[in-house]
């Protein structure tokens, strides 16, 4: 499977999105599936229109991440649609989830005149100017300092910067979080059951240091999302 097929690949629930990217319950669905509010429907974020579906594909689960950088922003994240749209044109219907437009100092400049163009507020703008020179906007910058590209196109990243050895991999342990192809959830279930760190170091032949990280991960993750 290559790997621009793998973006198309549906692996996740909206549940699954709105724990692994720490969004509060619900906040994935709205954005890829749209919704209504005062009498209102907003379209979709992430998707050219609503599917119905209630299945997330890893393009999705990658550009929710992304989006995600922009939550402390005081504008509504609904603003970025536009530009998003405009993106799809340039670069496949997973803008977000490529490399060129931030590595590519073409892509970087492609990606200002689509935000000039639709007039993004500058809290959300992908690229910035800074010393005269085209660069990442921190939030942009924050998520090209977890992913990995192959092929131009996002193929790992790590749902928690602080924990480097928890991955999200679509060809591996079904695209969720994992340490060297272990779920994270498998092993907190073991710890949870009773199995020691040394225990679960065994069984699973990962470091002690691995299952730390790996309990860590479950424990952060699920604590409520923060606002």
């Amino acid at each position: 499977m290559t790997t621009a097929s793998l973006l198309d690949r549906a692996m996740y629930s909206y549940a699954d999105v709105d724990r692994h990217v720490g969004l509060h319950s619900g906040t994935a669905r709205r954005w890829l599936e749209g919704y209504t509010r005062g009498g209102r429907f907003y379209d979709p974020i992430l998707r050219p229109e609503a599917t119905g579906s209630d299945a997330v594909t890893w393009g999705e689960m990658v550009e929710a991440r992304l989006v995600a950088e922009f939550r402390s922003r005081r504008v509504p994240l609904q603003r970025l649609r536009p530009a998003i749209v405009e993106l799809r044109k340039e670069f496949g219907l997973y803008p977000l989830a490529h490399a060129t437009p931030f590595l590519d100092i073409e892509g970087r400049e492609l990606v200002r005149r689509v935000q000039d163009g639709v007039g993004l507020d500058h809290e959300l703008s992908l690229v910035v100017v800074r010393n005269g020179q085209l660069v990442l906007a921190p939030e942009t910058e924050r998520f090209h300092s977890i992913v990995e590209y192959a092929d131009d196109l996002v193929a790992r990243l790590r749902p928690l910067p602080q924990i480097a050895s928890v991955v999200m991999d679509p060809q591996r342990a079904f695209g969720q979080p994992a340490v060297r192809s272990v779920r994270t959830a498998a092993l907190a279930e073991v710890y949870r059951a009773g199995g020691s760190r040394e225990l679960i170091s065994d069984l699973y032949d990962l470091t002690p240091a691995q299952v730390d990280d790996a309990l860590r991960f479950e424990l952060i993750s699920r604590e409520p999302a923060a606002a």
